[in-house]
């Protein structure tokens, strides 16, 4: 083993937890922060290094946290401030760092900030969020739209303006153009320092700024379906030019960057999601801004080798440059388990999932993973009447909305009502088909999924020099997907099969006599130069560089 000595968030593994749906301890349906560190035990026994925590802060619940009313509070439904330091002091006496989500981009319509801003055109606050006039006829100030579909403007009759909201209409942008509202989302941030969280995700950072010209985005062929028909959000009909991703944010990302060095050892990771995605996490992440940037590349349909070979390469800058975080799975998107093995059989798609963690804990960068991703969890199929996204519900059926993936954890299945999640009805209910993958079914289980991440977070810990590393893509056919790690003193070969059929490969003449590292968990044989990899294969070879 080698490499160097490098930051903890280096090659780290992150274990987002939405805490609605993680564990309800007060017995209200809704999973609290009291019953997260009731299971904490159970998040580091899996070899993880931090935990990220969805929002947790005071809000209405519009968007389910992400309508922030208090930055500096949390939510009755989640407890109070008293059980977030105790979370923290039994996560840090576990050694697992604690990640929390922050929205910079836009609050609450109840915050305070926002009543005030709306009251009139002239008092303190009435320009802390993105004001326009009508048009000469009443209608919105420009083109653009919201991420949920239609205009992305809401009219406000005291004002008599529009607001900006690049989300749901509760959900009103914040100006940060104004020196004075970066200076209070900074001290917001230093709150959460003081109390000893170990970082931050930003939701939808590059949304931070707007072009203050309000100029209309140009307009965008839609992608078809593969029904041929148009996207059924609006969104996706117009190149998103100047409603964010602005220069402005990286001025503001290196005062973020200059809080946290206050507090040693702290790290920020950003949401991106843009027509130029690699370029702005690149831009992110280079010098003095973000510690690190993850996007919806690999939270897209496709997981085929030409696709992710594709992503790789354009993710090449940031790679090489920065720093990225891969996920396949969070909870915005379909699961993984349905969403990345469709032709599959279930026992072929069970055997595909520690091929998925694989290709994220050797590639280079760190890994996030969604709480149940452990587990195998399938997409849920919830019935209308059971929906509580508004994202969905306002685009049913066409689009079912993120509820699919919210559903509560599983575990226990021995007799308890509602897989232990709660005593009560939860808020989503528990799919019966989830409750056969619970915890406590899968631990009694050597060959279980969640022992088989175990098994692979182990080894991932066994290879240090990945962190360093740096990284080669190699073409090679429809199925295999090859990358090559060098560092100093040593360099890694890695051949992943995600076809549906075997193959074999002959291995670059350097890697002929080169160590077999593969956990044991993964099929394949190398021998003779030659790596044979079934259904679900893959091999990883280590080799030492002569210095």
């Amino acid at each position: 083993m080698s490499g160097k000595s490098t930051a903890w968030w280096r090659n780290s593994v992150i274990y987002q937890i939405y805490p609605r749906s993680f564990c309800d301890a007060n017995g209200d349906g809704i999973g609290d922060l009291a019953g997260i560190t009731q299971k904490l035990d159970y998040v580091q026994s899996l070899g993880v290094d931090a935990i990220w925590i969805s929002p947790f802060f005071k809000s209405p619940m519009a968007d389910f946290g992400y309508d922030v009313s208090d930055y500096r509070d949390v939510d009755p439904l989640f407890g109070n401030l008293d059980d977030f330091d105790r979370l923290i002091e039994a996560a840090h006496q576990r050694h697992l760092k604690v990640i929390i989500d922050q929205i910079l981009s836009h609050s609450s319509d109840q915050h305070p900030w926002f009543r005030e801003s709306r009251s009139s055109r002239d008092n303190p606050r009435a320009d802390w969020y993105v004001w326009a006039d009508p048009k000469a006829d009443g209608s919105v100030p420009n083109n653009w739209m919201s991420n949920f579909g239609g205009t992305a403007w809401r009219w406000c009759s005291r004002r008599r303006q529009y607001y900006l909201t690049n989300f749901l209409e509760q959900q009103p942008d914040l100006n940060l153009h104004n020196p004075a509202v970066q200076a209070q989302l900074l001290a917001d941030l230093k709150f959460w320092l003081d109390r000893g969280v170990d970082g931050f995700r930003l939701d939808a950072i590059n949304h931070a700024f707007h072009h203050q010209s309000l100029a209309d985005n140009p307009p965008r062929p839609p992608a078809l379906d593969e029904r041929g028909l148009p996207p059924v959000n609006t969104y996706r009909y117009q190149w998103h030019v100047y409603d964010k991703s602005q220069p402005e944010n990286l001025l503001f990302l290196q005062r973020v960057r200059q809080l946290l060095e206050q507090y040693p050892g702290t790290v920020a990771m950003g949401e991106v999601c843009d027509d130029k995605t690699q370029e702005i996490m690149a831009d992110y992440t280079s010098g003095k801004r973000l510690h690190m940037a993850y996007s919806f590349d690999l939270l897209a349909e496709d997981c085929n080798a030409d696709f992710l070979r594709e992503t790789l390469h354009k993710n090449r800058r940031v790679i090489a440059q920065g720093w990225p975080c891969w996920s396949i799975a969070n909870h915005d998107v379909p699961r993984p388990m349905t969403r990345w093995n469709k032709g599959f059989s279930n026992e072929q798609a069970r055997a595909r999932l520690p091929l998925f963690l694989l290709m994220q804990l050797t590639l280079r960068g760190s890994v996030c993973l969604y709480q149940g991703e452990e587990l195998g969890l399938e997409e849920a199929d919830i019935a209308f009447e059971d929906l509580r996204d508004p994202y969905g519900i306002s685009l049913w059926p066409e689009f079912k909305g993120r509820d699919g993936c919210r559903t509560p954890m599983p575990w226990v299945d021995h007799g308890e009502i509602n897989a232990g999640f709660s005593r009560v009805k939860p808020w989503l209910p528990v799919p019966p088909v989830h409750r056969g993958k619970a915890v406590s079914i899968q631990e009694e289980d050597p060959g279980s999924t969640l022992n088989q991440f175990r098994a692979l977070l182990n080894w991932h810990r066994q290879w240090p020099g990945l962190a360093v590393a740096e990284q080669e893509v190699i073409e090679d056919g429809d199925a295999l997907l090859l990358f090559c790690r060098r560092a100093e003193t040593e360099e890694f070969f890695v051949a992943l099969n995600l076809g549906a059929g075997d193959e074999t490969l002959t291995l670059p003449a350097r890697f002929a006599d080169a160590e077999d590292i593969t956990p044991a968990i993964l099929p394949g044989r190398c021998s003779a130069g030659q790596l044979d990899l079934p259904l679900a294969g893959a091999r990883v070879l280590r080799r030492p560089i002569s210095q």
